[in-house]
């Protein structure tokens, strides 16, 4: 069972919100202001502060639905105090820490940037949750976290973020590559609701640049395994009770980190070998500049042929003679290119790999 300690404090004294310092029963006020008369994001601030505010120990998030039906599960909130203090202690966020809320509290990622901040003294600013969140933001802050689609429509004014953390979804190759070089110290984290947002996090643009992303390492108390699939396993107990078994196939490197290399449900077997779509899209990624990725369709010879999916209207030309052949293994370089006129996307952007398969296959029927 798990218990909310009587020391635990919902609100940091040093806590400011859009420049305004709260007690407690203003902040509710101010809450109740929200849900009156804001905008939509803002009746969700201030619906999940009176959340986080109330005496029950836990709060309902909604997860993502990127592989499966969107559901809402239940979050303690001593988990996620836990949570933010992991964070802070990992990437160096101490009160006063001026942070920037672009995300939509409906999800858990939104959620925490708002307890992180109550729970550290962190002085936050909100703006509209939309693809461009800082195309009008004119301050500097120390912290922000993104979605990657957020992130790729924000590279030219990152100037104005010290860190910025990237999460609902895996970062492209070609998203990896357009980072590089840039000063914000970008990283990409990895977690889900169950896990209360990341458990780990990984340099996207260290100050030399790479071909392929480095490992992933762990917070603080967190350990990690591999099931008999190959797949990760995550032992959080400050933040979930039991172990997370996860659908995601790793490279675990030591209990405290791991290479990521795709979903168990994309891996493509063609011709008897093992193909991650995840690791081939990095590949490919210095001769495609348009959204793509790799799937495969049945093939009577292989039982599955590699197949590679781009965005766009018109049909596009894939050049073998670009890429550097020694660092494919068989079967991996794509041999039929289809364009599509648009993905099936996730309301955060995510690419559903299985859904747009899906109705491309039914389109064909018809």
């Amino acid at each position: 069972m798990v218990e909310l300690s009587d020391k635990y404090v919902r609100v940091h004294p040093k806590f400011k919100l859009n420049g305004h310092s709260y007690t407690i029963a203003s902040l509710k006020n101010h809450a109740y202001e929200f849900i009156k008369e804001g905008e939509p994001y803002e009746q969700s601030v201030g619906e999940f502060i009176l959340e986080w505010l109330d005496d029950k120990k836990y709060v309902f998030a909604q997860t993502s639905g990127s592989t499966g039906a969107p559901k809402s599960i239940k979050i303690f909130k001593i988990h996620m105090v836990h949570s933010a203090k992991a964070t802070g202690a990992y990437f160096g966020l101490p009160e006063k820490t001026k942070a920037l809320l672009c995300l939509p509290v409906h999800y858990i990622a939104g959620k925490m940037m708002l307890v992180r901040a109550m729970v550290l003294g962190w002085h936050i600013d909100m703006t509209q949750p939309k693809s461009n969140p800082i195309d009008n933001v004119y301050r500097r802050y120390d912290f922000c976290a993104m979605t990657p689609l957020q992130l790729d429509n924000s590279l030219s004014r990152l100037h104005l973020l010290k860190k910025l953390i990237v999460g609902g979804g895996a970062i492209s190759a070609p998203l990896f590559h357009r980072v590089q070089g840039l000063k914000v110290k970008v990283y990409e984290t990895y977690g889900m609701t169950e896990t209360v947002t990341h458990i780990a996090a990984r340099r996207v643009n260290p100050k030399k640049n790479r071909e392929v992303p480095l490992p992933f390492k762990v917070l603080p108390k967190v350990t990690v395994n591999a099931d008999a699939r190959g797949c990760l396993v995550i032992k959080a107990p400050f933040v979930s009770v039991d172990p997370v078994i996860t659908n995601d196939l790793v490279e675990v490197l030591s209990y405290k980190k791991f290479n990521w290399l795709g979903r168990i449900d994309n891996v493509i077997n063609s011709g008897g070998v093992k193909l991650y779509p995840e690791q081939i899209e990095y590949k490919l990624a210095s001769v495609i500049s348009v959204p793509y990725f790799i799937s495969s369709i049945p093939d009577d010879k292989l039982g599955e042929r590699i197949v590679l999916f781009v965005e766009q209207e018109e049909s596009f030309t894939f050049d073998e003679d670009l890429l550097d052949k020694s660092k494919f293994l068989p079967f991996e370089l794509p041999k039929l290119v289809i364009s599509l006129s648009s993905f099936q996307r996730t309301n955060t952007g995510k690419i559903q790999r299985g859904q747009t398969l899906k109705n491309y296959q039914e389109g064909k029927e018809k």
